[in-house]
């Protein structure tokens, strides 16, 4: 900066609302969003949840409804989450790979309504699918085992392509699953399919409201720290994001988001690849919190957090206040 007070005043350029447009280095629009959404079985079902206060799992027939709200709204992609019933999850989280599951049916279900108009991301990990909560196969010691599961990710990953995804977003930190998905998925014709990886995802206090949301809250067995990451980690996450580009993935994704904004920045300052950051349930959860405390204003608190993640260098953020966020832009 080469200018001095008073030639130079720099609250010149914020003195009138055209004047700070004009200068915003940041700019926020619906395009930036994905819209996370919660699978259920059944019809007309609008099944509120407790600690997500606005947010809802929804039959199909109520997801096709979110889809098109999407679309008129600006928002290029909706991201599924299935509640699986009880009696459909096991040990092995077998239901994962039927391709007449919930996931494939909303996925089929978005498509038959929608077309192409809106995109369709979706989560390959095995916790909504297993009896005992962790995202993968157990071996005998009760641990996770990485092989075993990725094998059975491929196929959930296969089946969900065949269905009409548009995105495979693996969340499930397993090593070398990106490869092996993004060789299963060139092998199968599935050439366009892109793969968003959860390449930093880290063992977080901040998720209780989703895992409640997906059913897997109460049944999980111990934690996930032997494959989220541990929190106090940053140079361990730009390997995972390394690694994760080098076996095929087209974008990577920070998660959580707002407790993790140096990773955004330095995964993006280091590789220059889309990154994505996702506005976690317990994020959602405390601005909703907050605001019904009267420690803020609601929209104040969240285009703030949604123009921080941008700012950060976020290509887009998976935030459920997505419709909310769409509509504040649109005027």
């Amino acid at each position: 900066m080469t200018g001095s007070y008073p030639a130079t005043r720099l609250r010149r350029s914020r003195s009138s609302a055209w004047s700070r447009a004009l200068h915003r280095e940041t700019v926020l629009t619906p395009a930036d969003l994905i819209w996370p959404l919660f699978v259920t079985g059944g019809a007309g079902i609008a099944e509120p949840l407790a600690a997500l206060p606005g947010v809802h799992r929804w039959s199909l027939d109520g997801i096709v409804a979110r889809a098109r709200e999407a679309i008129a709204l600006g928002i290029p992609c909706v991201a599924l989450f299935p509640n699986v019933p009880a009696d459909r999850r096991s040990e092995t989280g077998a239901e994962a790979t039927n391709p007449d599951n919930l996931m494939c049916r909303a996925i089929r279900a978005i498509r038959d309504a929608c077309g192409s108009d809106v995109g369709v991301l979706t989560d390959v990990a095995l916790d909504p699918y297993t009896s005992h909560g962790q995202d993968g196969l157990l071996d005998a010691s009760g641990a996770v085992a990485n092989d075993p599961t990725v094998e059975v990710l491929v196929e959930q990953a296969l089946v969900q392509a065949a269905a009409g995804a548009d995105i495979i977003a693996p969340s499930d930190m397993m090593d070398g699953r990106v490869g092996a998905i993004r060789s299963a998925l060139e092998q199968a014709g599935h050439h366009q399919v892109q793969i968003m990886s959860y390449a930093a995802k880290f063992a977080s206090a901040f998720y209780g409201p989703f895992r409640d949301a997906v059913g897997s809250g109460a049944l999980l067995k111990g934690d996930k720290k032997g494959y989220q990451m541990d929190p106090g980690n940053a140079l361990e996450a730009l390997r995972e994001v390394a690694l994760d580009i080098a076996e095929g993935a087209d974008s990577v994704m920070v998660k959580p988001g707002l407790a993790y904004l140096d990773i955004v920045w330095r995964v993006k300052e280091r590789f220059g690849v889309p990154v994505f950051a996702y506005q976690v349930s317990g994020d959602y959860a405390l601005i909703e919190a907050g605001a019904a405390a009267g420690i803020g204003e609601r929209k104040a608190l969240l285009m703030e957090q949604l123009i921080a993640f941008k700012r950060a260098g976020c290509s887009g953020v998976l935030t459920y206040h997505a419709p909310l966020a769409a509509r504040l832009l649109g005027g």
